[in-house]
């Protein structure tokens, strides 16, 4: 006879808690996925200066329109509170200090892919879509190109556009926001 093996699966809630005991320190490179903690791959050069760079253009381009979220956590349902690279808000005035940013709150989301594209198009992309996130950009810096993942419908997304260097990109729900390719990859 075979024993079967579950997996114990985290809540949300629980995951909070462990990072309230200490058990989940501050400094930890981990996130929620599916009820399972993932640690997050270390970041290399061309990821630390896509991020860098996102992190210095996007606020000038947006005029305070939208937050620039950085690396930091989208609570998308009881399971799942991933921490992509690059997230666009809606403006709310408390910053997002009196509840997570969720599902809904975010217009753009992006993810700089140098050593994680697999994860970030096998787990979390599937996971963005499933939870209503409307785009997803995933830069991709080994080839140097942008997918960008939008037509949100029944919880996939219908449209997938491969940009390169010379391209500009615009997001569905920022349409005064236009961006070249080569000012987010470098």
């Amino acid at each position: 006879m075979i024993a079967e093996v579950a997996h114990y699966q985290f809540t949300v809630q629980e995951y909070h808690r462990m990072g309230e005991t200490g058990i989940i320190t501050e400094d930890a490179r981990v996130e929620l996925i599916h009820g399972q903690i993932y640690t997050m791959s270390p970041v290399g050069r061309k990821h630390v200066a896509c991020v860098n760079r996102l992190t210095n253009l996007l606020p000038v381009k947006l005029a305070g329109r939208a937050v620039v979220s950085v690396q930091n956590p989208v609570v998308l349902n009881n399971l799942s509170e991933p921490e992509p690279d690059i997230m666009l808000l809606r403006n709310r005035a408390d910053f997002y200090e009196a509840r997570l940013a969720e599902a809904v709150d975010v217009l753009l989301l992006i993810e700089v892919s140098e050593a994680t594209l697999r994860f970030d198009k096998e787990i979390k992309l599937p996971l963005y879509a499933e939870n209503g996130i409307p785009e997803v950009w995933i830069i991709d810096l080994k080839k140097g190109i942008i997918e960008v993942y939008s037509d949100l419908q029944n919880g996939s997304y219908h449209q997938q556009q491969i940009l390169k260097r010379g391209e500009n990109l615009t997001p569905q729900q920022l349409p005064f926001l236009t961006v070249a390719v080569q000012e987010l990859i470098g």
